[in-house]
């Protein structure tokens, strides 16, 4: 049980090695399921959330626990990078979609988050929305 960022949440997790050898999957050492029980402390609204995955990793190279850890350091690496220019920047919705446009854009959006957790900045949008607001801030940012 873990209480964080308003919620108390529970997890379960099971690990099979009954896929072991399975044809189409030949390094599959592990199968799992995660159930995830989150339960907001403000407004008791509950939600379970259950995930399935596979892994190369022997049960004596991650047992249970250790999917776990793995499991939540991969959402870490998701919330930090990917989501926030998902939502913040809108890069799904991009519509910039030849040559090498979206991929310099990537590198553009990555820069900018990358300039602005230097700078010790948390909120991501809010200090994206004080830039824009701001140009001398931008300016600033990248060291002019």
């Amino acid at each position: 049980m873990e209480k964080r960022h308003g919620r108390i949440d529970v997890r379960e997790i099971w690990t099979s090695t009954e896929l072991n050898g399975f044809v189409n999957f030949p390094h599959v050492a592990q199968v799992w399921t995660l159930r995830r029980h989150s339960t907001n402390v403000r407004t008791g609204k509950t939600r379970t959330e259950t995930v399935h995955g596979i892994t190369s990793l022997t049960p004596e190279r991650a047992g249970p626990e250790r999917i776990s850890k793995l499991v939540r350091q991969h959402w870490g690496i998701e919330n930090k990078g990917h989501w926030v220019r998902d939502t913040t920047f809108g890069e799904d919705l991009s519509t910039v979609r030849k040559g090498n446009a979206p991929q310099v854009l990537a590198t553009m959006r990555n820069l900018a988050v990358t300039l602005l957790r230097l700078r010790g900045e948390k909120n991501i949008a809010r200090a994206r929305r004080a830039a824009a607001a701001s140009p001398w801030r931008t300016l600033a940012i990248v060291g002019r």
